[in-house]
């Protein structure tokens, strides 16, 4: 078990360094406030995205504009203008009247009226401005409502982005006395009719109206950050922006352009909602994608924040509640233990095609989960942190691929010389996979080889043969890594790769195929580099197969090698030595794991060396799907040579030359082949199909060879006329180039 223990720990090291750090610098971040404004942007994102509410009839809003002032021909409201208008709303039987003008000094002409409403009026509440802010001092209520206890504080509380988040509840003024808001007085007139009122919890700050449980905000609460929470603050649960209640002017009133109980049973604010009253703020409503933010009168504010207490303690509507400070450091260590596990656990797929799109497919799954669950969570009255937790997950990420990319960079750059990623990192992080031994398993293996290299390379210098190797090889290498492919070796110009060792997918075959093809259609830059350095073209055949064979760690103690053991390995060699340079051949094994998938060009039936009954090869034209490649093709015409090239062959088995000579004459000429007619007289001279032949071009006169040895495949290609088809692989330059004049003349 504790072995087990530390193999875990061990395999996941990264995400263990990584998440604790990565989390508490974001912590560190949030409680030097350099989130906050961030938290505040998505809160107010959130509350505008909620479904609308419908408008709260309970309470309505007089708004006084410029108009009602013009109309008058006054500057500033009249004690008379407001005592016929209370006067007039009072005669409806309204359960509140809130009056949000301030009224410490008298407005002549009608003080005495005013006073004697003020006196006469038991629902009516007015306001004082207890806090003073920067350019605003405190304002005195007016006395009489202040002796009958109808004042409540109409103070407001800015965010510092200038936004109203935040209602207060009550508050204190420097003399010590605690002094109820002015929404708070309205709520409580509206829901003493409904038998309901305030009840402290004993031994806490909370406490309950109706079915609603009050607590205060506190400096650490939501996406605050060692804020103001001075006095009894509440999150204001907002319904709308401007307009989200019933508001008719001050003249309406006056005229009574209204139904005459249009007040009845409710709560009525009377308040500026004029611009030049210099009585607007900015809400989380107030901002939009596009424009400028639009402000909402201080009476809409107060509405919604009675408005909010009412419904709450009525129906249950939620207030805003937030996570302890604990609890939301758990939330932000969760979110960066998610970003670390999931890139470390992703870590060996940046060679994949579509490793890109998974990273950021990641991301932004994570973004959409994060915001999801915390949107539904606001729409239950939840506010929880997004931006902590999102820069946790992304710095983690981030952590994590730099952590990967520096501590195991130079294992890697030398290692992976030879090996995968990820068999270097099973090597690296599972120390028994270090251990000599294998398991059985099922792969599909690919190898290739170039047509004739060994010949073309004997008459170049060594230095310009590991030139060449060294750019083909590169850019195979790069065509596999993309394909996720294994290299398990280079072997000269061959190479020899596994799909499903040491890891193993559904798609290993399908890979395979795909990569096979893509290093065929790599070959055109190969061979364009050729050209530019005045060299032979290239051509490489490639065969595929899949079977079971034991894959692991093969060797001694002191040179241990991972690599693939079995018949299946050999029978891959097998189907490849049958391929012409250009050309794609599988098993049968191969096509029954991607038939869905491949299109097939013709199929071939074989018997190897050391396999007893014949199997049928297939030549792969292309893969659909979204891999989507297909194999050039180049449709060769063979035109007849009017003076025949005489030439003797002779069979090639494997890496040795046949003693039988044959002789015969080319009579037909491609770009890459011919037609080679033998001698009747000896049946032996024909060569089945798929058979390597060694030519040597022969003198007309003494039949005498007179050109290097060239190198060819006999086609599995049936001639009318006689003789049998070849496909040159290697040929020597001054071979190349005779047949490339003599070729040019027949066109």
């Amino acid at each position: 078990m504790w072995e087990g223990l530390k193999h875990f720990f061990w395999q996941t090291r990264g995400v263990w360094v990584t998440t604790p750090t990565v989390a508490g610098l974001v912590i560190l971040l949030r409680f030097g406030g350099v989130l906050q404004g961030w938290e505040w942007d998505l809160f107010d994102f959130y509350m505008k995205s909620r479904p609308s509410e419908p408008n709260d009839p309970r309470i309505a809003i007089v708004g006084i504009n410029e108009n009602d002032l013009h109309q008058r021909n006054e500057s500033i409201i009249s004690d008379q203008v407001l005592a016929e208008l209370l006067n007039k709303l009072k005669a409806q039987n309204p359960r509140a009247i809130g009056l949000d003008i301030y009224r410490d000094l008298p407005v002549p002409p009608g003080n005495e009226e005013l006073m004697q409403i003020f006196e006469t009026t038991p629902n009516l509440v007015g306001i004082q401005k207890v806090a003073g802010e920067v350019g605003w001092e405190t304002v005195a209520p007016p006395p009489i409502l202040k002796e009958n206890g109808q004042v409540g504080a109409n103070d407001l509380i800015f965010d510092g982005d200038n936004r109203v988040r935040r209602g207060l509840i009550s508050l204190d003024t420097k003399d010590g006395e605690t002094v109820y808001s002015f929404s708070l007085h309205l709520a409580l007139h509206y829901l003493n009719a409904e038998g309901i009122g305030p009840e402290m919890i004993e031994g806490s700050e909370q406490w309950k109206l109706g079915k609603t449980l009050f607590s205060p905000l506190t400096p650490n609460n939501g996406g605050y950050v060692r804020t103001d929470a001075g006095g009894y603050q509440l999150l204001i649960n907002y319904r709308g922006g401007d307009g989200t209640f019933e508001t008719v002017s001050m003249t309406d009133i006056l005229e009574e352009k209204v139904p005459p109980d249009w007040a009845s049973d409710r709560v009525i604010i009377i308040g500026k909602v004029g611009e030049s009253f210099k009585d607007l703020f900015f809400t989380p409503y107030s901002s939009g994608l596009i424009g400028l933010p639009e402000p909402v009168a201080g009476a809409e504010i107060h509405a919604n924040l009675a408005s909010q207490m009412i419904n709450g303690a009525l129906y249950g509507r939620p207030m805003f509640k937030t996570w302890s400070d604990p609890v939301e450091w758990l939330w932000i260590v969760f979110w960066a233990g998610t970003g670390a596990t999931l890139t470390w656990t992703f870590r060996h797929q940046h060679g994949s095609k579509n490793a890109s799109l998974k990273r950021w497919g990641i991301i932004v799954g994570a973004g959409v989960i994060l915001m999801g669950s915390t949107y539904v969570a606001f729409l239950e009255g939840w506010w929880l942190p997004v931006v902590p937790p999102f820069l946790a997950f992304l710095g983690s990420s981030i952590a994590i691929t730099a952590y990967i990319a520096r501590t195991a960079a130079d294992i890697r750059k030398t290692f992976g010389r030879y090996l995968t990623d990820q068999v270097v990192a099973n090597l690296l992080e599972n120390p028994a996979a270090l251990s000599l031994g294998g398991q059985r398993k099922k792969i599909t293996i690919l190898t290739s080889d170039l047509r004739g290299f060994t010949a073309t390379s004997e008459r170049l210098p060594p230095e310009e043969v590991v030139k060449i190797l060294n750019f083909y090889l590169g850019i195979m290498a790069d065509v596999i890594t993309e394909y996720e492919g294994t290299i398990d070796e280079f072997m000269g110009d061959g190479i020899l790769v596994l799909f499903g060792a040491p890891t193993s997918k559904k798609d290993d075959a399908e890979r395979a195929i795909a990569c096979a093809i893509a290093m065929q259609l790599a070959m055109k830059s190969v061979n364009e580099q050729m050209k530019e350095w005045k060299l032979p073209t290239l051509e490489m055949g490639i065969g595929i197969n899949t079977g079971e064979v034991v894959v692991g760690n093969i060797g001694s103690e002191k040179r241990t090698k991972y690599g693939v053991v079995g018949s299946q390995v050999n029978l891959t060699y097998r189907v490849e030595s049958y391929t012409l340079g250009g050309q794609i051949l599988i098993s049968e094994a191969t096509l029954k794991e991607a038939e869905s998938m491949i299109i097939i060009e013709s199929e071939k039936q074989v018997t190897p060396k050391g396999v007893k009954e014949p199997i049928s090869i297939y030549e792969v034209g292309g893969i659909k799907g979204d891999y989507n490649l297909f194999v050039e093709k180049k449709e060769e015409s063979f035109l007849k040579i009017p003076q025949p090239l005489l030439l003797e062959y002779r069979i090639l088995d494997g890496k040795n030359i046949a003693e039988t000579k044959y002789y015969g004459q080319l009579v037909e000429l491609s770009e890459n082949g011919g037609i080679i007619d033998y001698n009747h007289n000896d049946p032996q001279g024909f060569i089945s199909g798929l058979t390597n032949i060694k030519c040597n071009l022969l003198s007309s006169d003494n039949y005498q060879p007179i050109s290097d040895d060239i190198y060819a495949k006999v086609l599995d290609k049936s001639n009318n006329n006689g003789g049998f088809y070849i496909h040159f692989t290697a040929k020597p330059p001054q071979v190349t180039k005779q047949l490339e004049e003599l070729y040019q003349t027949l066109v």
